[in-house]
């Protein structure tokens, strides 16, 4: 048997077959030369079981598997990307809002803002018809990698001093990766566009103790 050309790799689908494609070819590129109906499902990539961003370049053969929402790692994939959503909405609304942290809980998901001034009530449909509004704007994400006190310059520049500490104490990483949407970068996310976000949640009738936020918008199912 001739050895493969070293520009080629071969990926092993989860049903078994084994496709070639080029070095470099992403889980994007994988998912159209199986069907435009997988392409556009498509939210993410499974590369040796690792999860990654739909333009991830896949760099040597591995074992791939196109994540939809239909997948057992879907519900978390959109509530990570949606809460990133949330902070785009809430940084357009009230600029000068920082950002911290955002992560998914075991219901839903929760993000920490610093502002000078506490949300209230009638702050939340706002929010919320504004996530949708960026839902409809179908913003492409695109995908960069920053050496790490560049990007701690950079948001140090901005005035965003919370996730300028914060990717200041990743110590173990010596570059970051961003997402890019119209402009706004934030940490990693994953789905490809504002489109394939989750339906913007309904905040004002899920937010716990809503007189009270302050700092934090807890979104729950």
């Amino acid at each position: 048997m001739s050895a493969k050309p070293a520009s080629e790799v071969r990926i092993t689908l989860p049903d078994g077959s084994v496709r070639t494609t080029t070095r470099g070819s992403t889980g994007a590129d994988i998912a159209a030369s199986i069907g435009a109906g997988l392409a556009k499902a498509a939210l993410a990539v499974k590369v040796n079981g690792e999860l990654k961003d739909l333009d991830w370049p896949i760099p040597s053969d591995a074992k791939v598997e196109i994540v939809t929402r239909k997948s057992e790692e879907a519900l978390d994939l959109i509530r990570h990307d949606t809460a990133h959503l949330l902070a785009q909405a809430v940084q357009e609304l009230y600029p000068g809002t920082q950002v911290t942290i955002g992560p998914n809980i075991e219901d839903g998901f929760y993000y920490d803002f610093a502002r000078n001034e506490p949300f209230r009530p009638e702050d939340l449909p706002v929010i919320e018809a504004k996530m949708r509004e960026l839902v409809a704007r179908d913003l492409p994400t695109r995908r960069t990698v920053w050496d790490r006190d560049k990007a701690v310059a950079h948001f140090k520049e901005i005035g965003e001093t919370y996730k300028a500490e914060l990717i200041a104490s990743r110590l173990d990483k010596q570059s970051i990766r961003y997402n890019a949407k119209n402009g706004v970068l934030t940490l990693t996310g994953s789905v490809k566009s504002t489109e394939q976000r989750q339906e913007a949640e309904k905040l004002a009738s899920n937010v716990p103790n809503v007189g009270q936020v302050v700092n934090q918008i807890d979104v729950k199912r």
